[in-house]
């Protein structure tokens, strides 16, 4: 039956459209899921750009949804039409070593909607394991609230509370406030830490003081107007606000300064979070390791978040303690996700921007 719609691209770099294309079909042990809501995510521009190895064209992005269960394989076991669900953007095989330790996030045999198959600018997205991956949502939470914690809000979660154990009382210190950024600042703040925000948008960096960010630094006026190209002036900047350094911080955005500005910005002892990506075709960054070894930091990666997870997040959420939903900023449709997708490399408005089917 042909009856989806789905941006399709051909090419790397080419022009998206908005096409009629056959629906998912979902694998014995997977889920096609109708499309409530998915986030416009930097990652889809990258895989747009063709900075991901795993796109074969055609190809359709969108790795950050919630919807309903539209159709289920027959070695499905725990879900069934009509479900209302999401799912991380890394969904686990559920059986190699690292699955069988808890860390799906990094599972050996892993599939992302948008990446290694078609993604959820669509109708209807396929989910592969769907018994590992799929996260059953709470009535009261709506489906952007939950596409909005998707790959951004959940990223930033493991980010911050496992892989950057944020204490209350600590200094936390944010590059880029785009909205795994802003995910983080209100994830922190949550937490009870200080937060110091970074970006070169003043929207994104209004948007950060609204969620609680105790200092907010327009690093265009450190070092340029629309580039963080002197990490040395914000990482001095933010040794001076916190008097000595951040505990604790992120690389946000993903770039070789707010990587390296993250780093500099460190006391003594402190731990560096790097969860904005740094594709290996833009070249690897240099890292200060001479920083690194001196006050003996700790550097870690952070890569999504597991399904099972996310009840701790969803709890919070659910408490009124985390608020998703407030970070959506912008809902459109399907026809005008082409135009948004090649958008995506310029600065962000601030927040997060959704697309709703439904709306067309």
């Amino acid at each position: 039956m042909i009856r989806m719609r789905a941006v399709v691209f051909e090419e790397f770099g080419g022009e998206p459209e908005l096409r009629t294309v056959p629906d998912p079909v979902p694998g014995p042990a997977g889920v096609v899921v109708e499309v409530g809501a998915t986030g416009l995510c930097r990652s889809d521009w990258h895989g747009w750009q063709g900075h991901d190895p795993d796109i074969r064209l055609p190809h359709v992005p969108g790795h950050e949804f919630a919807g309903v269960v539209a159709a289920v394989g027959p070695e499905v076991r725990g879900w069934r039409v009509g479900d209302r669900v999401t799912a991380p953007f890394v969904c686990a095989c559920g059986t190699c070593p690292a699955c069988l330790t808890g860390n799906q996030q990094v599972c050996e045999r892993q599939t992302q909607p948008g990446f290694t198959h078609w993604g959820s600018y669509a109708d209807l997205v396929a989910v592969e394991h769907a018994d590992v991956n799929l996260v059953r949502l709470p009535d009261e939470l709506s489906f952007a609230g939950a596409a909005a914690l998707g790959c951004r809000f959940a990223t930033a979660f493991r980010a911050v509370v496992a892989q950057g154990r944020v204490a209350a009382g600590e200094w936390v210190a944010v590059h880029g406030c785009g909205g795994v950024g802003l995910s983080a600042v209100m994830i922190a703040v949550a937490c009870g830490a200080r937060v110091v925000a970074v970006d070169v948008s003043p929207a994104a960096l209004d948007l950060a003081r609204r969620f609680g960010a105790a200092v907010c630094l327009d690093a265009g006026t450190l070092t340029g107007p629309g580039a963080l190209a002197d990490p040395g002036a914000v990482a001095a900047a933010i040794r001076e606000l916190t008097g000595g350094g951040a505990h604790l911080s992120l690389d946000a955005l993903g770039s070789a300064p707010t990587c390296a500005g993250s780093i500099e910005s460190l006391r003594r002892r402190g731990r560096h979070v790097q969860v904005g990506l740094l594709p290996a075709a833009n070249g690897h960054p240099a890292v200060p390791m001479d920083r690194v070894i001196g006050y003996e930091l700790e550097l870690r990666g952070s890569h999504g978040m597991a399904a099972h997870a996310y009840p701790e997040m969803l709890a919070l959420v659910g408490a009124g303690v985390l608020r998703p939903a407030e970070l959506v900023t912008q809902t459109i449709g399907l026809a005008e996700a082409p135009t948004a997708l090649a958008g995506l490399d310029r600065p962000p408005v601030g927040g997060i921007r959704l697309i709703e089917p439904g709306l067309d």
